[in-house]
């Protein structure tokens, strides 16, 4: 179990440095984070506008019925 510790610590030190020295790896990184923030805020932006859209029909159904 030990072994397999230190194994995985100088594993993560070994990419961590890699990544660190290398530029094309770096953009990749850089590139592939903002490819899913673009997703994240485009899945944020459906749901919100969804949600509004059915408030707005909820108010309306809501008003025809105390007429």
């Amino acid at each position: 179990m030990e072994k397999f510790v230190a194994g995985l610590a100088l594993g993560a030190m070994l990419g961590a440095l890699l990544v660190a020295n290398s530029n094309k790896t770096r953009a990749l990184v850089k590139k592939s984070q903002e490819e899913l923030r673009e997703k994240v805020d485009n899945y944020i932006d459906e749901k919100l506008s969804s949600m509004e859209s059915g408030e707005e029909e909820n108010g309306a159904k809501s008003l025809s019925k105390k007429k």
